[in-house]
C-alpha cells in the first residue's frame, strides 16, 4: 500500500467516481490509476468500489471506511510536509483560499501582495464561490474566509478577523437618495431590493430582521458579486444591499450611499481552517496581514491543539482599511 494509491482512492471518490476525472486531478493516466486501483483491492482482499460493467457504480461499504482512513492518512503526510518546511524556513510552495467574491475583490487583494513580495516563490490560488459553498471547499483548501451575522461558522478552527456593517447603494433619482439617515425597515421594504444570494435564505439575518419587524423585504434580484449588484442598481432594479468593503469612493462616485437600517447586525469575516491542519509560515503571515491583532504564536498553538482558543476582539473594518491597504 502507498501513499500513491491512497492519493488515487480519494481522487476518484471526489470526482464522483469518474475515472477520468480522477487522473486529470491527480495528473496520472487512466490506464496507471486504473492498475494502481486493482493493486491495492488485491492488497485488501475486497472491491472498494461497487461496478457496473466497466464503470464504477458506487462506494462499497468497507470502501467508504477505507475512504475516510486514506484522507486522514493524506492529511497527516501533508501536516508532516508543511511542519518539515516550516522548520526547515522553506517558503516555497501553493496557498489555496476559499472565499467569496466579496472578499476575494476588495479585501484581499492587498494583503495577497504584501504576502507575493514576502514569499516570492508562494503561488497563491483563490476559490472564488457563493456563501454557502465555501465551506464546502475546505476540502481542498488551507484555509476559507466567510462572513456571518450570526453564530460562529462551524466546519473547522473558526478565527475571527474583523467586523463589518451593510450600507444601501441607490441611484441619484431613487426615492430613498435625498436621505440623510438609515431608512427604517418599514422605508426599505417598499422598494425593490437587490442583495447576494443567501438574503432568500429563511435563516438568513436580513430575512430574520424583517419578520423581526413584522414586515416583508422586496428582493428583486440577488447575485453572488458585489459588482453585479452594483450593475442592476445602475440599471434601476432596486436599492443594493452589500457589504460596506465593495464601495469604491471613486468607482461608485455616480451612486448615492447610505447607511443601512440600524437593526441589521453587524458582520464578522472569519478564518476557517480545518482541525488539526499544520499551517505553512506563510499562511500564518496572510491571516495575520487579515487580523494584525492577532498572535502568529497563539495561532499556531491553536491549530496544534496546545491552547485553548481565546481571540481578541476583531476590529472594525474601518480600523483595519489603512493598514490592510499600506
Amino acid at each position: 500500500m502507498t501513499l500513491t494509491q491512497l492519493r488515487y482512492l480519494v481522487a476518484i471518490a471526489d470526482s464522483g467516481l469518474n475515472i477520468t476525472q480522477a487522473a486529470e486531478r491527480v495528473h496520472a493516466t487512466q490506464p496507471g490509476l486504473s492498475k494502481q486501483l486493482k493493486q491495492l483491492e488485491d492488497e485488501l482482499g475486497f472491491q472498494v468500489f461497487i461496478r457496473k460493467g466497466r464503470s464504477l457504480d458506487s462506494i462499497a461499504p468497507a470502501g467508504g471506511q477505507v475512504i475516510e482512513h486514506a484522507r486522514r492518512v493524506l492529511a497527516e503526510t501533508a501536516n508532516i510536509r508543511s511542519y518539515a518546511a516550516n522548520e526547515r524556513g522553506e517558503h516555497s510552495g501553493r496557498l489555496l483560499l476559499a472565499t467569496t467574491h466579496t472578499q476575494a475583490r476588495y479585501v484581499l487583494p492587498p494583503v495577497i501582495a504584501a504576502i507575493k513580495r514576502e514569499f516570492p516563490r508562494v503561488n497563491v490560488d483563490l476559490l472564488a464561490t457563493g456563501d454557502s459553498d465555501v465551506l464546502g471547499a475546505l476540502d481542498q483548501a488551507d484555509l476559507a474566509l466567510i462572513s456571518t451575522a450570526g453564530s460562529e461558522p462551524q466546519g473547522g478552527v473558526a478565527v475571527p478577523l474583523f467586523r463589518w456593517r451593510r450600507v444601501l447603494l441607490v441611484q441619484g433619482t431613487h426615492p430613498l437618495a435625498g436621505h440623510k439617515h438609515a431608512p427604517s425597515l418599514a422605508e426599505l421594504a417598499r422598494h425593490p431590493l437587490i442583495s447576494y444570494e443567501s438574503s432568500t435564505r429563511a435563516d438568513s439575518s436580513l430575512q430574520r430582521v424583517f419578520t423581526g419587524a413584522g414586515v416583508s423585504p422586496q428582493v428583486a434580484m440577488t447575485a453572488g458579486d458585489a459588482n453585479l449588484i452594483k450593475t442592476y442598481v445602475r440599471a434601476g432594479l432596486g436599492a443594493g444591499l452589500l457589504a460596506e468593503m465593495a464601495i469604491g469612493q471613486r468607482e461608485d462616485a455616480d451612486l448615492c450611499i447610505l447607511p443601512a437600517p440600524v437593526e441589521l447586525p453587524e458582520c464578522i469575516t472569519w478564518a476557517i481552517i480545518p482541525r488539526g491542519r499544520v499551517l505553512r509560515d506563510y499562511a500564518l503571515a496572510l491571516l495575520h496581514g487579515l487580523a494584525p491583532q492577532l498572535d502568529r504564536r497563539d495561532l499556531r498553538r491553536v491549530l496544534e491543539g496546545k491552547q485553548d482558543a481565546h481571540w481578541p476582539q476583531p476590529p472594525h473594518w474601518l480600523e483595519l482599511r489603512q493598514p490592510i491597504a499600506a
